[in-house]
């Protein structure tokens, strides 16, 4: 039996619903951090900024779904839980690496099309 073909632009494809957890700015973020290595909920949350625990557990947990992260419980009073990414969540790192690279190569110039465009477009977002 062949291997499926995945194509995102199929509205069908399980591909789409992993490019949506990737393209998440709390999976990007949560990679981001995790690059360094394993690390416990309370790293992670001070780690990123602005991110609510509520956010952070759905991103773990949908990393964790998906095969990119791993979850560890120690059996200690109390216990201890990290997390890490997995070796198919370590290959999302170059890619995501260039992704944040390229966002803050390029933010003053989307910020001044931004600007340029509302001057114009008075309804801005």
């Amino acid at each position: 039996m062949s291997e499926p073909i995945w194509d995102p632009y199929y509205k069908d494809c399980p591909s789409r619903k992993l490019l949506d957890r990737i393209g998440d700015r709390w999976t990007v973020l949560v990679v981001g951090t995790l690059e360094s290595g394993p690390k416990r909920f309370s790293e992670l949350h001070h780690g990123i900024d602005g991110i609510s625990q509520k956010m952070l557990t759905q991103a773990l947990r949908g990393l964790e779904r998906d095969g990119l992260a791993k979850r560890t419980v120690y059996a200690e009073v109390p216990p201890r839980v990290v997390y890490e990414l997995s070796p198919t969540g370590r290959s999302l790192i170059e890619p995501l690496t260039a992704l944040t690279a390229w966002a803050t190569t390029h933010m003053s110039d989307v910020k001044a099309a931004q600007s340029a465009y509302d001057k114009v477009n008075v309804t801005s977002v």
